[in-house]
């Protein structure tokens, strides 16, 4: 009798010594990926996302271009595909469905963008072959979209830097730059400018030479682009650049004192945009006569005046250089034709100018009255 009830006891008693785990309810997801020609997408990335408590899953493909995951919570997902880790970096998706239900168990879910182009071409009426050149349109527009944003912030980064007087940030800024789209002439243009610029800053002989070197093959390389490219929208604009670009070659070549190539870019400068002859006449003389070439400088003084007649300094270099024609008769100078007149047209033009002065001693000196017919004509010895 007793034994009966101590094992009645422990019957009552075992509900309260045990209790039952919580199993938590999940769900698999598994799928396969193919990008928009049907090739199987091995190493892609896809992350599924939770829309109601904001947890990712972050899959990868295996060498079949499948995914495969398990224990994600029941609900609403997000599903994001990329290409590569470096896409997903990028934020450069390939492919999304949204609203994808998670349910309990298993779910497949596979990424096919051929499969979804081919519905989308249906939907639209087109052919595949046409929705297929509508998506290579638009990945091409994103594509250069990023290329132009990246080269923008690499060329606001240099241009910082060199303001600053740091040119060799500059140069390695847009050096890489150069390595992201090598097709760019205004990279190969600015970079040449850092080098040009650059050079004047060293002290070590063989230095100097080496950035000159190269601030001309940066140069060269922007003039081939430019003249490569098609023509833009605004041509006026291409002519301008084009010019600049063999304006500042010219610069370079001069400060590494190949005279005959720098007047031969000065002088592809003035044709590629005319409207800024005038400059590139006037620099070209300025470089001959730092050569010792006056007459060669008068010259080209001469085709800068032509342009525009109203360029005070090319007067003023102009009749310095005919200084050097001037002969004696007993002991009285005689200038050579053009001299006086040159300096007068200088005052005419620049009473106040930086060479004013100057001017006005070597008229006197010459024994000429100085004359200016800026606002009323007036003379003065």
């Amino acid at each position: 009798m007793k034994k009966q009830f101590a094992i009645l006891l422990l019957a009552v008693l075992a509900p309260g010594l045990w209790s039952i785990p919580v199993v938590a309810q999940t769900g698999s997801v598994q799928g396969a990926c193919k990008d928009a020609d049907g090739n199987l997408l091995v190493g892609a990335v896809v992350v599924y996302a939770n829309l109601e408590n904001g947890q990712k899953y972050t899959l990868t493909t295996n060498k079949k271009g499948e995914y495969f995951s398990l224990g994600l919570t029941p609900g609403k997902y997000n599903v994001t595909l990329y290409r590569n880790a470096d896409d997903q970096k990028a934020n450069k998706e390939a492919y999304h469905v949204n609203n994808y239900a998670v349910q309990l168990d298993q779910n497949t879910l596979d990424l096919d963008m051929k499969k979804e182009r081919q519905e989308q071409a249906k939907a639209a009426g087109i052919t595949t072959e046409q929705a297929k050149a509508k998506d290579e349109e638009r990945e091409k527009a994103i594509k250069e979209n990023n290329t132009i944003k990246s080269l923008n912030e690499k060329l606001t980064t240099a241009k910082t830097a060199a303001d600053g007087g740091d040119y060799d940030t500059a140069i390695a800024t847009l050096t890489a730059a150069t390595q992201i789209d090598p097709n760019r002439d205004l990279i190969w243009f600015k970079l040449g400018d850092y080098y040009r610029l650059s050079a004047a800053k060293q002290t070590d002989p063989a230095e100097k030479q080496k950035r000159l070197d190269s601030a001309v093959d940066s140069y060269q390389k922007a003039v081939d682009l430019k003249k490569a490219a098609p023509p833009s929208k605004d041509p006026a604009q291409d002519a301008k650049n084009l010019s600049a670009y063999y304006n500042n070659l010219a610069d370079a070549y001069a400060k590494d004192r190949k005279v005959d190539d720098a007047v031969k870019a000065y002088e592809l400068s003035a044709q590629a945009d005319p409207s800024s002859a005038a400059g590139a006449y006037f620099n070209i003389g300025a470089v001959l006569t730092n050569a010792g070439r006056p007459d060669d400088a008068n010259a080209a003084f001469d085709k800068c005046l032509a342009a525009d007649p109203t360029r005070a300094e090319a007067w003023y270099q102009k009749g310095v250089n005919l200084l050097g024609k001037a002969t004696l008769k007993g002991d009285k100078t005689i200038p050579a034709p053009g001299t006086v007149e040159a300096l007068q047209k200088y005052l005419e033009l620049a009473p106040n100018g930086p060479n004013a002065q100057s001017a006005k001693d070597l008229l006197t000196s010459l024994g000429t009255s100085v004359e200016t017919t800026y606002g009323n004509k007036k003379k003065t010895k």
